[in-house]
C-alpha cells in the first residue's frame, strides 16, 4: 500500500466526496474487507456495498487483494491502494470537490478516533505520575489554535511528517526487539478555521 496516492481524475474526487464511500475507504485503509464484512459493519445491503466498491475500484482507489472460498462461495477481499490521498495540480480548480473529499475523510478519521478511544484498554489513560510535563504522561490529548501564515504552517507540516517518519523507522527497526514494546495509536488533524474556538489565546510571553 502506497503512503500517498496523487489523485489525477475528477471522478476520484467525486468518489471520495460521498460519505458512504469515505467510510468504506477508512475501513479499507485499515485492512482488507469483503463486501459481506462491510455490509455487516456499515449496516447496508450487499447490493449497495457492491455498487460503492465497484465505483471505488473503477476509480483506482481500491484493489482486489485476495480471494478465499468459504462454504462454496468465493469471497473477494478489497483494500485501499494508499493510506492517504492528495489531489494533483490539475484538479485544484475543482475546489468544491477537493474540499468535500478532504472533509469526508477527516470526518471518518474523527469517527475512527472516537471508536478507538472507547475500545482502548483502561490502562491507556492512567496517569502514573502527577506532572505538568506531557513527556511524563502515557497518552496525548490536546487542542491548539495558532495564528500563522500559510508558509509557516506548511513548514510545520514538513517537520511533523519528518518526525513521524523517524518514529515509524524506529517501529520498523528489526533490531528493536525490546519485550516492553507497546502499540500506540496516533492521529492528528490540523486545518484552517473561520474564527477562534478558544476565547483567549495562550500568552507565550508569560503573565496571566
Amino acid at each position: 500500500m502506497k503512503p500517498i496516492l496523487t489523485l489525477t481524475e475528477h471522478g476520484q474526487l467525486k468518489s471520495l466526496s460521498d460519505p458512504i464511500r469515505a467510510e468504506i475507504m477508512m475501513r479499507l485503509i485499515e485492512k482488507p474487507h469483503t463486501g459481506q464484512m462491510l455490509s455487516e459493519k456499515l449496516n447496508l445491503s450487499r447490493a449497495k456495498i457492491h455498487y460503492h466498491l465497484k465505483e471505488l475500484e473503477k476509480n483506482n482507489l481500491i484493489k482486489l487483494v485476495k480471494k478465499e472460498e468459504k462454504g462454496g462461495v468465493m469471497q473477494k477481499f478489497y483494500q485501499s491502494v494508499a493510506r492517504g490521498f492528495s489531489p494533483s495540480t490539475e484538479l485544484l480548480p475543482h475546489v468544491k470537490d477537493v474540499s468535500e473529499s478532504s472533509r469526508q475523510l477527516l470526518l471518518q478519521m474523527a469517527e475512527k478516533n472516537k471508536k478507538t478511544i472507547l475500545s482502548a484498554p483502561e490502562n491507556s489513560f492512567q496517569l502514573n505520575v502527577s506532572s505538568e510535563n506531557p513527556s511524563d504522561w502515557g497518552f496525548v490529548g490536546s487542542m491548539w489554535q495558532v495564528e500563522v501564515t500559510d508558509k509557516q504552517f506548511k513548514e510545520w507540516i514538513k517537520k511533523y511528517f519528518k518526525l513521524m517518519g523517524e518514529l515509524r523507522s524506529i517501529s520498523r527497526n528489526s533490531e528493536n526487539t525490546s519485550e516492553d514494546k507497546k502499540y500506540f495509536y496516533i492521529s492528528t488533524m490540523a486545518f484552517e478555521i473561520d474564527e477562534l474556538i478558544f476565547e483567549e489565546m495562550e500568552n507565550e510571553n508569560g503573565g496571566d
